[in-house]
């Protein structure tokens, strides 16, 4: 006799870049970090030291505050995208048409297992990981021995000399 079987979630391994340079910054990231934790979907595995940054580009706003956290996760890539603009909301994100204005809380999808992905508003790795040094230092921070699904490089590897250099200091700032 055939017996049905229940399909289980697998759980994913996610890494979330998070970003805030407007008011309490630091309470913006814990703010977003306990959110994700604390949801039915999500569990933070594993969070890096923060990073003060000048903004990207060099545009003329407060520096940011950045991390990198590993979160495992059952929620397909497209759902985490909806979830994670929805931690923006929550923690006072306001939108706007400037592409790089400033930000309460911004949450970025880096990468999801080995998963390469490009589909409407989400691609995955994220595009413009390897130019951001305050992306790469606190992912290399948490996991040197994880393998870029594209370059095929273990994020050690990486060359950070040819990266842009934004980082100002780095804090010890538990963010659980």
């Amino acid at each position: 006799m055939w017996k049905q079987r229940s399909l289980k979630k697998m759980k994913s391994n996610i890494f979330l870049g998070l970003g805030s340079n407007v008011g309490n910054r630091l309470k913006y990231l814990r703010k977003a970090v306990r959110l994700i934790h604390e949801s039915i979907d999500c569990k933070v595995i594993k969070t890096s030291s923060v990073y003060e940054s000048k903004p990207y580009n060099n545009y003329a706003y407060d520096n940011y505050y950045n991390a990198v956290i590993l979160i495992s996760s059952t929620l397909p890539e497209d759902e985490l995208l909806m979830f994670s603009q929805f931690v923006e909301r929550f923690v006072g994100r306001r939108y706007s048409k400037e592409k790089w204005a400033p930000r309460e809380i911004d949450v970025d999808i880096l990468f999801y297992n080995q998963l390469i992905y490009n589909y409407d508003d989400l691609v995955i790795p994220h595009p413009e990981l390897l130019k951001r040094d305050f992306v790469l230092v606190p992912l290399i921070e948490i996991a040197p021995d994880f393998t870029h699904p594209v370059i095929k490089k273990e994020l050690k590897q990486i060359d950070l000399s040819k990266v842009e250099k934004n980082i100002i200091e780095k804090f010890d700032f538990s963010l659980l």
